[in-house]
């Protein structure tokens, strides 16, 4: 009981758990935020490689639309309302 006393009365000791505390807990760069950070950083990967796989699929997309003029009418006709000057366009939107 003694030796923790001696111990708990000096300086460097209580100094050094203090630090301790304070690094480990209640400065920015704590343990705490390092793991939600880190999770952050996992989570942030996942999304950039389902947003690369996305990418692929557009790209892949759009060159079979450039290559078939037959899809790309299709694409422009059902996407966007286009259509031929002597064509009459009728859209039906069901409730």
């Amino acid at each position: 009981m003694r030796k923790l006393i001696k111990y708990g009365s000096n300086f460097y000791i209580i100094s050094s758990l203090l630090f301790l505390f304070w690094m480990i807990f209640i400065d920015s760069n704590s343990i705490p935020t390092h793991i939600k950070l880190s999770q952050k950083l996992y989570d942030l990967e996942d999304q950039k490689e389902f947003y690369l796989e996305k990418k692929q699929q557009i790209k892949a997309e759009r060159e079979e639309l450039m290559s078939n003029p037959e899809l790309l009418e299709k694409f422009a006709r059902e996407r966007y309302f286009m259509k031929k000057q002597s064509e009459d366009l009728y859209v039906i939107v069901e409730k």
